[in-house]
């Protein structure tokens, strides 16, 4: 029997062992008292090194396929385990403050493993049937995750990205039903041959459905409507979890599917489209928001469509696949680290809220610019790597105009970028006083006896004395503390 068409379930190790550790999580939590989670938060993370240390094993060595095929262990899904474990095993460090000691922390622990498999699987799939039950297993957890904040919008972004996950899962069904039914197999291998022989229409509308689908997964147009509702309404653990390592599976699987899809198709035409679309939608609706995490959630969306652009070019430029991975690579990292810095200043929501941290907390404030400078693909940044292979793949591959568009998101991401960090770097006396000054006159206010206005206006009111030896008359205040206080209290 050929190697290739035998089960060989050892090559799926790391998916394995973060699924199997989403088990222990979630039955051992159960049994854990609240006050020593942190031992669940331990085997998470062992889990976690666990399975990078499989993957980089295994990406040491050739490429190989699994279960009889439809499950290719190759460079991206090397490169799409550990990145995908790291990025999850930074997010744990995240969280180990927020969640430490809540009621549902096991739960959270488990929650993220079972998504993170579901992330590789996705990355990993070489068959139609494959990919939706990676859709599914990465989807599922993330509807729990959201919900898990008990708050009003908590609850309004989980149902938003229910709602949308389920239309655009539906979606993707669809889409591989009807590829599935004009070939008759759901192989990637033999998709390849029986889409040369279909009809052109079909295979259209099944593409669009397919990669539609998997839009939703990585948060680009036209499916990106959950995102900015989720960064900002979910807990910092959730929101930097879900706009970071779900693109990782997603985009690759979308590598994979286009590149066993015929010309006829047009779809270099279509994921051109999503790309512009994502990266042009996200910068501009980006610049108007106020609230950091919502601002950072509409930029992961323009970040899809710059991480689209090596898709469109697979098969045509050998940097596509390099450039992607790379991206990748760099984004996983910078995003985490913009997010992190959130979360570590939960009272600040919304920029001017960062007025003067360079001078209250000058690391912290580092911190953020190399971050936002590293988002916006400034060098020697990572994502400056990425943006540039990608923009390099973009003209190597016939699509110039592409590369063009690339810069021209790069420029206009720059701005809104710049809407948080001047503020960061702006001193703070100025309006400090003035904040202090109003905050004290309302907490005086506040501070105003609550007897009725008859009460104090009789211990104010003045007392006439008869005139005396003199002739004249005087007046006193009967109660000087308390008509200081009147007069205070009204504001005269």
């Amino acid at each position: 029997m050929d190697a290739e068409m035998r089960m060989r379930p050892l090559l799926l190790l790391p998916e394995m062992l973060l699924f199997v550790g989403g088990l222990g999580a979630l039955i051992c939590g159960s049994f854990v008292p609240r006050q020593r989670q942190w031992l669940i938060r331990v085997l998470t993370a062992v889990v976690l090194i666990a399975a990078m240390t499989a993957a980089a094993v295994q990406l040491a060595g050739p490429a190989q396929r699994a279960f009889e095929g439809t499950y290719t262990i190759d460079t991206a899904t090397g490169v799409a385990r550990i990145l995908a474990a790291f990025g999850t095993l930074l997010v744990l460090a995240l969280a180990a403050e927020e969640i430490a000691g809540s009621a549902r922390e096991s739960e959270t622990y488990a929650l993220l493993l079972f998504a993170t498999t579901g992330t590789v699987v996705l990355a990993g799939a070489d068959d139609l049937l494959v990919l939706a039950a990676g859709f599914l297993l990465a989807s599922i957890p993330l509807y729990g995750l959201i919900g898990l904040v008990n708050t009003t919008a908590g609850a309004e972004a989980a149902m938003k990205t229910y709602l949308m996950g389920a239309l655009f899962g539906i979606v993707l069904l669809l889409g591989v039903t009807v590829l599935s039914g004009v070939t008759g197999t759901t192989m990637y291998e033999e998709l390849e041959e029986g889409l040369a022989r279909a009809p052109a229409a079909a295979v259209a509308v099944a593409t669009v459905g397919v990669v539609a689908g998997l839009m939703f997964k990585a948060g680009g147009v036209p499916a990106h409507f959950w995102i900015p509702d989720v960064a900002q309404g979910s807990s910092a653990t959730v929101a930097t979890f879900l706009t970071t390592v779900p693109k990782i599976g997603a985009l690759i699987a979308v590598y994979r599917l286009v590149g066993v899809l015929p010309d006829t198709a047009s779809w270099p035409l279509l994921v051109a489209l999503f790309a512009v679309a994502s990266m042009t939608l996200g910068n501009l609706a980006a610049y108007w928001q106020n609230d950091p995490r919502r601002l950072l959630g509409w930029s992961t969306v323009s970040q899809v469509g710059f991480l689209l652009v090596p898709i469109v070019v697979t098969g045509r430029s050998n940097l596509a696949l390099p450039s992607l991975l790379a991206y990748l690579a760099g984004y996983t990292v910078t995003n985490i680290a913009a997010f992190a810095i959130v979360a570590a200043l939960p009272d600040r929501r919304n920029l001017a809220g960062y007025r003067g941290l360079a001078t209250q907390r000058p690391w912290l404030a580092a911190a953020l610019l190399v971050a936002l400078l590293g988002l916006v693909g400034t060098p020697p940044a990572a994502v400056f790597v990425g943006k540039l292979t990608t923009a390099a793949a973009a003209w190597d591959g016939g699509y110039s105009w592409l590369a063009v568009v690339v810069f021209v998101n790069t420029v206009l991401s720059l701005f809104y970028y710049l809407r948080w960090i001047v503020p960061t770097y702006r001193h703070a006396d100025a309006d400090a006083d003035a904040d202090a000054g109003a905050a004290a006159q309302i907490l005086g206010r506040r501070r105003c006896p609550r007897a009725p206005l008859s009460s104090r206006l009789r211990s104010a009111s003045p007392r006439v004395s008869p005139p005396g030896p003199s002739g004249t008359w005087s007046a006193s205040i009967r109660n000087r503390g308390a008509a200081s206080t009147f007069f205070r209290c009204t504001g005269n």
